[in-house]
């Protein structure tokens, strides 16, 4: 067949990749010059000379099998690609947990055994709490969001542990985020499989990660890429499809929702009920401010951070430790609200409360207004299936999953195995 992708982001790399692998014919359409959609590189200036950035401060986790084998299927090293630890949430004050590196679960266990600055109670009741999600299947009754998973959790441990991961890995805050989500991501994460809680933090930009082999890879098998390229009219044809007037046999949606959206609505087929879920979803900022200080660094590449309404990022990056430039630090604030002037004021404040840096000046910040869609309780996502012979991919679709990589890249596979 021949089947256009629009969007060459996470989802839409690996679409076109087992588009391609299935014996199809592939052009992937793209409007940025640029691949990676909300997982791409950006160019700055730091001290007068161009640095690599990305849109935004990713990491990946052991977990990331689907994302870490096509990666491996187009040829990227993961080894190299990426610094490995085990899952690590210390702050400044050298508080907070460290896993070992033994096997899934009693990394997990031996990690709030062993939680530094934890008294025995707020460990005794983290345990009690996460053998309870164990022996519930990690499932739990639809409509409870992660703080009433919680609500019998100590407030040491949910301030220091749960708080940052749900917001790290939902993007949205454990009072609205939804708790059957959250409850897959730590089982498939912390209980699954050995290794599944390391963090990946990457050696080089978001597109060179895994976009730029995707389409390296695919050029070499003929695949026919168009970036720069927004796509303005997506129209029925009989049992085929016209993109912009060029007829291909099926498409595959793997631009942003809200673009996603257009098309389907300008092409005039019947898709209300997919078009009603798409506009039901909120979304979520996520804003990462680089702040640069000639001798600032941190004692470990990942710190998490004390976060409040006035000091909202929740980590910090040292990126020298992980390929970046000396002195270049990455501020994570999940679920942000502000503008990017009074966010950047406000971390280059917390950075000299928390970590005593009182010399950093801002890079660049970067706000993503629709980073993630809010991953809230009951929530109705949309379908893979929007018509015959066209179909959507991306983090936001109906799954199990938040909206990470993984749930891009497994999307992406599932739309073009669907193809028919």
């Amino acid at each position: 067949m021949n089947i256009a992708i629009i969007g060459a982001g996470w989802a839409g790399c690996a679409a076109a990749v087992e588009a391609t692998r299935l014996g199809h014919q592939v052009t992937i359409f793209e409007a940025s010059r640029i691949a990676g959609g909300r997982a791409r590189r950006v160019m700055a200036t730091l001290n007068g000379l161009p640095v690599t950035l990305d849109n935004g401060q990713h990491i990946l986790i052991g977990a990331y099998a689907e994302t870490l084998q096509l990666m491996k299927d187009v040829g990227v090293d993961a080894a190299a690609s990426f610094l490995r630890l085990p899952l690590t949430m210390r702050f400044p004050d050298g508080s907070g947990l460290a896993l070992p590196d033994w096997p899934a679960p009693l990394d997990a266990f031996a990690g709030i055994l062993t939680a530094s600055g934890w008294s025995w109670a707020d460990k005794l009741s983290l345990f009690k709490v996460a053998l309870g999600w164990r022996l519930g299947g990690f499932t739990c009754p639809p409509g409870q969001s992660v703080s009433d998973l919680c609500r019998n959790l100590a407030p040491g441990p949910m301030a220091w542990l749960i708080d940052p991961l749900c917001v790290s890995a939902l993007n949205t805050p454990p009072e609205r985020a939804c708790g059957q989500v959250f409850l897959r991501v730590m089982r498939d994460a912390l209980f699954a499989q050995s290794g599944g809680s390391n963090l990946l933090l990457p050696r080089t930009d978001l597109s060179a990660l895994l976009p730029d082999a995707a389409l390296a890879w695919l050029a070499v098998r003929g695949g026919v890429q168009r970036l720069g390229v927004r796509v303005q009219s997506l129209l029925p044809a009989g049992p085929q499809w016209t993109v912009d007037g060029e007829i291909f046999d099926s498409v595959l949606l793997a631009c942003p929702l809200a673009e996603a959206a257009r098309l389907v609505q300008g092409s005039g087929v019947a898709a209300d009920a997919w078009m009603a879920k798409a506009r039901s979803l909120t979304h979520e900022a996520l804003t990462t401010v680089y702040a640069y200080g000639a001798s600032a660094s941190l004692a470990q590449p990942m710190l998490a951070l004390h976060a409040s309404a006035d000091e909202p990022a929740q980590f910090v990056f040292d990126r020298a430790q992980f390929g970046g430039p000396a002195g270049l630090l990455a501020f994570v604030i999940s679920a942000s609200s502000g503008d990017s002037a009074t966010l950047t004021g406000q971390v280059l404040a917390q950075a000299a409360r928390q970590l005593g840096l009182k010399d950093l000046k801002p890079v660049q910040t970067i706000v993503e207004k629709r980073a993630t869609f809010a991953c809230t309780p009951d929530l109705q996502r949309p379908a893979q299936q929007i018509a015959n012979g066209l179909l959507a991919c991306g983090d936001y679709m109906a799954g199990p999953y938040p909206a990470t990589l993984e749930g891009a890249v497994r999307s992406g596979l599932e739309a073009a195995r669907s193809v028919c």
